[in-house]
């Protein structure tokens, strides 16, 4: 059995990594500022904004946190005490509980979204071609996976 040499990464594919950590580390500091300003936690606000979405089960939303549904439960009961989330039943399946964000979970949801200033300035700088060059780009990254 031989062992495996780690791949070396050429200096500009280092800096882009980088770079897209440096960008995920700010957009969680400032996701979880706008959070706090909501009286949300980050996970809090997250589920949030899934169900403005879409309702879904809690077993879906646990998947789509990658963490445990016991995890989403207290999320959501914390969410429904507050007036922002409600379940009901799935019309597919009456023994399925879906979460939903109320009206004003969803206009929560919208505010939280729409205070996350960070990227919106520094993409203004772009022109609509960059802007969906780079689009493109994360699309074929995220693809990629």
């Amino acid at each position: 059995m031989t062992a495996t040499r780690p791949r070396r990464t050429d200096p500009l594919t280092r800096e882009v990594v980088e770079l897209i950590g440096a960008v995920v580390a700010r957009y969680h500091q400032e996701y979880e500022e706008a959070a706090a300003r909501h009286g949300l936690t980050g996970a809090q606000a997250r589920v949030l904004g899934l169900l403005a979405l879409d309702p879904l089960p809690m077993r879906q939303i646990a998947q789509r946190l990658k963490c445990e549904p016991s995890n989403v439960t207290g999320i959501v009961d914390r969410l429904e005490a507050r007036g922002l989330v409600e379940r009901r039943p799935s019309p597919g399946d009456r023994r399925v509980k879906l979460a939903a964000a109320t009206e004003e979970g969803a206009r929560v949801a919208g505010s939280l979204r729409d205070s996350l200033d960070f990227a919106r300035e520094p993409l203004n700088g772009l022109d609509r071609e960059q802007r969906l060059a780079l689009r493109d780009m994360l699309r074929t990254m995220v693809g990629a996976q």
